[in-house]
């Protein structure tokens, strides 16, 4: 039996409406309890006009909407109430409800129980928590496929291609003496392996790809002191956040800043100059720049088109020499000298040559936004574990192990595809991933 639960599915804000949803198997006794209409009969999807009322007296006009289950979004009875948008009248209702056998929903428990209903896997319930955070339009429209289902397809085929080798393993060796069963060998594995590892690195690829797109990429600006990385921030942002003076060590902290680089966030971060130092102050602004770097997915080296590469360049070239990383030669405006590589003049906005070498370090195409893919740590983790699974069977396979024995890295393989949907473990697994919803979801 679910308990019935109530929460505000709305921001606890003055708005015009507020939306308070109930669900659970008592949900219609309940609130007729406190409506001025009997709905405990209702048999299908219906919207009523009525009032709260607390012992007689209104709390408010409001709409609802009543979803009969399994129709519903959490596969249950539902209802959804709109009232006026005072947080006052919000907490009446729901503190009256509460009064007649509701508990408050904790967070992501109308989503768990759609989970748990069997109205949508894992990976979608994923995708309502990505849909709500979704910082732009591609990031969103991602996500919606996801939601729709379209990315869960993609693991189906594996786990039912798993499973059928795993059958005829189980079938061989429970009844060995039917002659008449195909005989799950070595080679079978060996195959099978051979077919989906190449399928899951393009998952695992198409999912890195998408987890940028999804959450952006942090960016470090690094580069000697007056080189102009504050410059480049402000011109980057389209806005004066970074003070800019000609004084070396102007900037002893990091300055950070969002945009959108063609539906891709990039999670700036200016720097301070990095060189060596007495200053206590400006020393430890140089030691979070190194930090900075290390933590950075793409770092810009920015040098100066107007003077002669020195130490403190090569110092910072070394630095990133192992981390993905952009050269760009700012200051063109000050010189004639031909510049071998990215050009720019940050005082002039002219930073369009580097936004493109940025765009296209991403390695992401057109359609690389609309295919659906799985992008957060959890799914790519689980795909990497299926491929490690696959390769080790395969391996056990070729040095001639018992067909049982090597059957363990193939249950393994799929232990892990069940676990992507939410079909293995689900309870310890969809407490920790519901617990990230707001209250009301």
């Amino acid at each position: 039996m679910f308990e019935t639960i109530v929460a505000l599915a709305t921001a606890p804000l003055k708005s015009a409406l507020h939306i308070i949803r109930v669900s659970g198997d008592d949900c219609f006794e309940i609130v007729s309890k406190c409506f001025s209409k009997d709905i405990k009969d209702i048999k299908e999807r219906t919207l009523l006009i009525g009032h709260i009322i607390d012992e007689g007296k209104i709390v408010d006009e409001v709409v609802l909407a009543i979803y009969k289950g399994p129709k519903s979004y959490t596969g249950e009875d539902l209802v959804e109430i709109t009232c006026h948008g005072s947080v006052l009248i919000a907490n009446e209702i729901i503190q009256l409800l509460l009064s007649k056998g509701a508990r408050l929903a904790v967070n992501g428990e109308f989503t768990s129980r759609a989970f748990l209903h069997e109205r949508i896997d894992l990976i979608q319930a994923e995708a309502i928590n990505d849909v709500i955070n979704a910082t732009t339009k591609e990031a969103k429209e991602l996500s919606l496929l996801s939601l729709k289902g379209e990315t869960s397809k993609l693991v189906t085929p594996i786990k039912t291609r798993i499973a059928d080798i795993l059958s005829l393993i189980e079938v061989n060796i429970d009844y060995p003496e039917y002659e008449d069963i195909e005989v799950a060998n070595k080679g079978h594995v060996v195959s099978l392996a051979d077919e989906l590892v190449p399928v899951i690195d393009n998952l695992i690829s198409n999912g890195e790809k998408g987890k940028i797109i999804k959450e952006g990429i942090k960016v470090a600006l690094v580069g000697k002191p007056n080189v102009g990385k504050s410059s480049l921030l402000n011109a980057l942002l389209g806005e004066s956040k970074a003070i800019v003076t000609d004084i070396a060590g102007t900037t002893r902290d990091i300055v950070e800043g969002e945009i959108n680089l063609n539906g891709v966030v990039l999670h700036l971060l200016d720097t301070a100059g990095i060189r060596d130092v007495e200053d206590k102050v400006e020393s430890i602004g140089v030691e979070k720049s190194k930090d900075a770097i290390n933590n950075a997915d793409l770092v810009i080296v920015l040098l100066d088109a107007s003077s002669e590469l020195d130490e403190q360049d090569k110092e910072i070239l070394e630095l990133v020499k192992d981390i993905p990383h952009i050269i760009a030669y700012n200051k063109v405006d000050k010189t004639n000298k031909p510049v071998d590589g990215i050009s720019i003049s940050a005082l002039n906005n002219d930073i369009t040559p580097l936004k493109d070498a940025v765009y296209e370090r991403l390695g992401l195409k057109e359609e690389t936004f609309k295919t659906p893919s799985l992008n957060n740590v959890r799914q790519l983790g689980l795909l990497k574990n299926i491929k490690e699974s696959l390769l080790k069977a395969k391996e056990d396979a070729l040095n001639d192990l018992p067909i049982d024995l090597v059957s363990v890295s193939l249950h393994d393989a799929y232990n892990s595809s069940l676990e992507m949907l939410g079909e293995y473990n689900q309870t310890d697994i969809s407490k920790e991933i519901f617990s990230r919803f707001c209250v009301g979801k």
